[in-house]
């Protein structure tokens, strides 16, 4: 593959991969670059899982829509980062998601099932692969299961509480930015955005939080003895 070397230097699945095996590797994993403009699916439902994608510029949305339309975001996924990449490796017929661009976007495609394949040369950098995989599903495992935290909350303040004060420990700050606009971060808490906003201002007014658009800064005032609106 051309032009190996504008790929994230900080890409996990890459990691421990010295830069001159690369050109090797991506050819081994039928590697592409794809450009996708706002709002453009990267992959859809239904279709057949072949290829998992590398987050080279922008970001993506991983959706999914219930039989009605309705929308839920799943996860994001931004520079460096890998997405859909369970579904090849499971042997599903087809998609249960969707990914959107979030943005005007480049991703990298490559051939999920060639990495789990056993490598006819005993390539020494295609078993780092394997094992830099293994690590990144355990840790998307791991993000699932704190997300499922933040949906088994009762209230939406509850629920926004759980998210920001997660971000806040990610980011270790009072102040961060997260990956969604309002809209979005609606569907990825499966609340309504009409009372999501409305709880947001609740919280800026009791001296919870400050926000200003998708940036966020949590204040010393108890959230739970501050009204609990």
């Amino acid at each position: 593959m051309k032009n190996f070397r504008s790929l994230p230097l900080n890409c996990p699945l890459f990691e421990g991969i010295d830069r001159d095996d690369l050109p090797n590797l991506l050819d081994c994993l039928s590697a592409r670059k794809k450009r996708y403009e706002k709002n453009s699916f990267v992959f859809m439902a239904d279709e057949p899982p072949r290829f998992t994608g590398v987050v080279l510029s922008g970001s993506v949305h991983i959706i999914q829509d219930d039989f009605w339309g309705n929308r839920g975001i799943v996860s994001p996924a931004g520079p460096g980062e890998l997405f859909a990449e369970a579904f090849p490796l499971a042997g599903i017929p087809r998609l249960p998601v969707s990914v959107r661009a979030a943005e005007k976007s480049e991703i990298l495609l490559l051939d999920c099932k060639k990495i789990g394949a056993s490598c006819p040369s005993a390539c020494a950098f295609h078993a780092r692969l394997v094992k830099n995989l293994l690590r990144i599903l355990a840790e998307k495992n791991i993000t699932l299961i704190q997300k499922m935290e933040h949906l088994t909350r009762r209230t939406t303040r509850e629920k926004l509480l759980s998210f920001l004060s997660a971000r806040a420990r990610q980011a270790r700050s009072r102040g961060f930015e997260i990956p969604f606009n309002r809209q979005e971060l609606a569907d990825y808490l499966s609340v309504d955005r009409s009372a999501m906003s409305a709880s947001l201002c609740a919280m800026r007014d009791d001296g919870v939080l400050k926000f200003r658009k998708n940036r966020f800064e949590l204040l010393r005032k108890n959230p739970v003895k501050a009204g609990g609106r």
